[in-house]
C-alpha cells in the first residue's frame, strides 16, 4: 500500500472531499478515486460508501482507520526523528489550543521558547468541538503532540498539568450602569440578559456555576459559538457576559465593551497542558512541553 493513499483515505474519512484531496496533492480526482478503490481491493472489503455528495466510513472503514492513524502517525514520528537527528536544534511541534488562548497565552509561550530554540517550527490547530474535560480527537489519534486546554482533562492515558490560571471578567456595553466600576460582583447583574456560549462548552458550564453560586439563574438571551461573538453581542447592547481576561486582570475597554474584574470566588479558569502518557514525544515537542511546565507557577 502506498503511503499517500493511506493519507488520502485518512482525509476522506475525516470529511475532506476527493476533489479537495486531489487539489491538495496536485493529482487528478479520478486518480484519487482509483487509488481508494485499489486500497479497498487490497483490504478485501469496502471502506467507504457514498452518502449524498460525501463519502462516509463503513464499519470496516472505522476499524481500519484506527490502525491507519497509528501507522501514519508512527511513520511521521520516524521521519521527524530523522530530521531532528540531522538538526537537533530544529524540529516540529504540533500544538492544538482553543481560540481564546490564541490571542495571548499560546503566542507568548512560543515566543519565549523560540528565544532558546529559534529553529523549532510549530504547526497550530484550533481545538475542535467536543465535550469539556475530554481530550480532543486530534490528541487522541496522535495528530498533535500537545494540547493546551482551558479545563482539567481527565481520562486513562492522558497526562494533564495546570500551567496558569486566567481570571474571568464581566463584559458590559460602554453605556451600562456598571461600566465605570473597577470591580463588580456577579450578583449585581442578576436581572440582566446574558450572552453565553452554546453547549457543549466548558466556559458555559463555568459561567452557570458562578451564577448559581451568586444566588441566581441567568436569563440567557443569546447562545453563540465563540468568545469573539460573545463580546460582539455585548458590544451591541444585547446583554452582559462573563469572559476570559485574555491575559489581563485590570479593567479594560475593547471597542464598545468594557471588561471588569469579578470579585466572586472561583471567577477564574485553569489553563493546562496535556499529552498522551504512552506516546514518546520527539525532542522538539518534549522540549516545548518541559519549557511550559518549568515556567509554570504551579510546578
Amino acid at each position: 500500500m502506498e503511503t499517500d493513499v493511506l493519507r488520502w483515505f485518512q482525509l476522506v474519512a475525516d470529511g475532506v472531499t476527493v476533489t479537495e484531496v486531489a487539489e491538495t496533492y496536485a493529482v487528478s480526482q479520478p486518480g484519487v478515486s482509483r487509488a481508494l478503490a485499489r486500497l479497498e481491493h487490497d483490504v478485501g472489503t469496502p471502506l467507504l460508501h457514498r452518502s449524498g455528495r460525501v463519502l462516509r466510513l463503513t464499519h470496516a472503514g472505522v476499524v481500519f482507520k484506527r490502525h491507519v492513524d497509528a501507522l501514519v502517525n508512527d511513520l511521521d514520528d520516524g521521519l521527524f526523528a530523522i530530521e531532528q537527528l540531522l538538526d537537533p536544534e530544529g524540529g516540529l511541534v504540533n500544538l492544538v489550543f482553543p481560540l481564546s488562548l490564541g490571542t495571548w497565552f499560546v503566542p507568548e509561550q512560543i515566543r519565549a521558547f523560540r528565544r532558546h530554540r529559534p529553529r523549532v517550527q510549530f504547526t497550530l490547530s484550533r481545538t475542535p468541538p467536543g465535550e469539556p474535560g475530554i481530550a480532543s480527537r486530534l490528541l487522541e489519534r496522535q495528530a498533535v503532540d500537545l494540547e493546551v486546554t482551558t479545563h482539567l482533562l481527565a481520562g486513562q492515558g492522558v497526562n494533564w498539568r495546570r500551567v496558569a490560571v486566567e481570571p474571568l471578567l464581566l463584559a458590559v456595553p460602554l453605556d451600562h450602569p456598571l461600566a465605570a466600576r473597577e470591580q463588580v460582583a456577579l450578583a449585581e447583574v442578576y436581572s440582566d440578559p446574558f450572552v453565553i456560549r452554546r453547549p457543549p462548552s466548558g466556559m458555559r458550564d463555568l459561567v452557570l456555576r458562578l451564577c448559581q453560586a451568586a444566588g441566581f439563574e441567568p436569563e440567557i438571551a443569546y447562545e453563540v459559538e465563540d468568545q469573539p461573538t460573545v463580546r460582539g453581542f455585548v458590544g451591541a447592547g444585547l446583554g452582559v457576559a462573563v469572559v476570559p481576561a485574555l491575559g489581563r486582570s485590570a479593567p479594560i475597554v475593547l471597542g464598545p465593551v468594557r471588561l471588569i474584574p469579578l470579585t466572586d470566588p472561583g471567577a477564574q479558569r485553569d489553563i493546562g497542558l496535556a499529552w498522551l502518557a504512552d506516546r514518546r514525544l520527539l525532542p522538539a515537542a518534549a522540549a516545548f512541553r518541559d519549557f511550559v511546565l518549568d515556567t509554570s507557577r504551579f510546578r
